[in-house]
Parts: C-alpha cells; structure tokens; sequence
C-alpha cells in the first residue's frame, strides 16, 4: 500500500502488503484509503502461505475447491510522483483471524496470530466494490467456507542435476547443427 519510495527518508521501511481488518480504519497506511471506501478486487488463482507443521516452513498453494480464480478484498491507494508527476496506483489485501478457521489457521509462525486474506464471492463482487458505509464494508470481512477452499503443499524443486560435459563446438559448428534437417 506504501510504496518504499514513498516512505520518508530515516523512517523504517515496513510492511503495508496486508491489512488488518479489525484497525484498517486506524492506521495512518490504511485509514483515508478505507474512510474513502477506495475497495479493490484482487484477482488471482491462487495465494500461497507458509506451513510449519514439520517444523520447517513449506509453502502451501490456497485456491478454490473447484479450481476457479478468486478476488481477495483490497484497498487502493494512488500516488503522484514528485520527480516525474506521474501517478502510480498500490493496493493492500484486507485480512481478518483465523484462528478458528479448519484450513487457514494452519498457516504462519507457530505461536503468531493466524490470519487470513478475505476472499470475496462472485456473486458479492459488485456489492463490495459499491459499499457506501466502512460499516457496509467491515460486513464483507469474513472467513471464506473451508469447504470451498482447496490446499496443498507446493512440490519441492526438482533437484539440481550436475552439470554434464559440454563438447567444444565452435559457434559456426553450433550453428551448422542448429540448421541440420531444414
């Protein structure tokens, strides 16, 4: 939501990819973004978040059951250039707890609250990109159904062959290769 240019020299650089619903209105990152009603459709496939149930982080892929793009809940935010005068836009995805939902309370730091980005139906995507209140707003910020959720860890990289013997080809023969057969 802030980009790093924009952060004042000499004040830490900090995160502002996701939003706490419960102080979106709060914070100074967030408030006017909110208080405007500037509400965003994230669209994508899939998010992803860390698993430390072995011990080790292992990145899971989230999506919908059916395989379906989803639209997280977002705020946007524009921003003008002093240098240039262009206007870039940034956006934040809107999270709510879940340390009670049966899938998204898996993923994070063990010990750390477990959060959830707010995934928006189809059906609600109009409604919540029109809300005229932040009261109307806050009513969207719900867990999505575990049962229309699908999860699974990320397949390890393949592992890194070792590098087989190159034959010395001069470029000419190369591309004389490259050519055989038409």
């Amino acid at each position: 939501m802030v980009p790093r240019k924009f952060i004042p020299q000499g004040v830490k650089a900090f995160d502002t990819m996701n939003a706490r619903s419960e102080s979106v209105g709060q914070k100074t990152s967030y408030r006017t973004a909110w208080n405007k009603l500037q509400l965003a459709l994230i669209p994508c496939r899939r998010f992803y978040e860390p698993d430390y149930e072995t011990g080790k982080a292992v990145g899971w892929r989230i999506g919908m059951a059916d395989g379906g793009p989803l639209a997280i809940a977002g705020l946007w935010r524009a921003w003008k250039d002093s240098a240039d005068g262009s206007t870039s836009l940034s956006m934040t995805m809107l999270t709510v707890n879940a340390d009670d939902h049966p899938l998204m309370k898996r993923f994070h730091r063990p010990g750390a609250e477990k959060r959830s980005v707010v995934i928006i139906p189809p059906t609600e995507y109009e409604d919540w990109l029109s809300c005229k209140s932040t009261d109307e707003a806050r009513s969207f910020l719900q867990l999505y159904p575990v049962g229309a959720m699908h999860a699974e860890p990320l397949p390890l990289p393949p592992r890194s062959a070792k590098p087989k013997a190159t034959r010395n080809v001069d470029l000419a023969q190369a591309s004389l290769l490259a050519d055989d057969g038409g």
